[in-house]
């Protein structure tokens, strides 16, 4: 997938952001949507340590591994937001929406019987980052983001720690340079 002038749903956003970001620390954001009202968001290396099994119980089974809410963002921490990558691209199950090839938003009131086998990967999470019209593009022209293309291992692997410092590596350039930097800043 090939950046465009302007962010689209699908591609990542990497804070370049310092210590002082909050919740945007070390975050990677997969763009969910971006239109005339805002963009939104979830980023996909915040694991809690809250078991999806004591929210949403039925779900549980549905999951890659960790089984726990992802913090998706600050904006409505108390909703959830599902992802889930289905098995046959040449059907859409009910419940599910496309963003980026066969990855999308599944509904989390489709009964679960339908989403049994009809996925390979399924992570829920609690809360979005959301953006005011302008104010994504704002931010990019301030790098406060760096915009990257997405493996399916960034979306659904099992290492979302380490994921900031990947996905900059793979930059190359000063985004790589920036993947080195230590949490203490008197190491830098």
């Amino acid at each position: 997938m090939a950046l465009s002038d302007d962010p689209q749903a699908g591609e990542l956003l990497v804070s370049a952001a310092g210590r002082d970001a909050g919740f945007f620390d070390q975050a990677v954001i997969l763009l969910l949507d971006n239109d005339e009202n805002g963009a939104i968001g979830v980023a996909l290396n915040k694991p809690s340590t809250t078991p999806v099994s004591n929210v949403l119980p039925a779900w549980a089974g549905q999951l890659n591994p960790p089984p726990v809410l992802f913090a998706g963002g600050p904006v409505t921490p108390n909703g959830a937001i599902c992802l889930a990558k289905v098995l046959d691209r040449s059907e859409e199950p009910p419940g599910w929406r496309p963003v980026v090839g066969d990855v999308g938003l599944l509904h989390l009131d489709t009964p679960v019987e339908i989403v049994h086998g009809a996925y390979s990967d399924v992570r829920v999470f609690a809360g979005y980052a959301g953006w005011q019209p302008g104010q994504l593009e704002a931010e990019l022209r301030q790098h406060v983001w760096i915009r990257s293309t997405p493996r399916e291992e960034d979306i659904f692997g099992t290492n979302a720690q380490g994921l900031w410092r990947r996905v900059l590596r793979r930059q190359g350039g000063e985004a790589a340079l920036l993947s080195a930097y230590t949490d203490d800043p008197s190491r830098n």
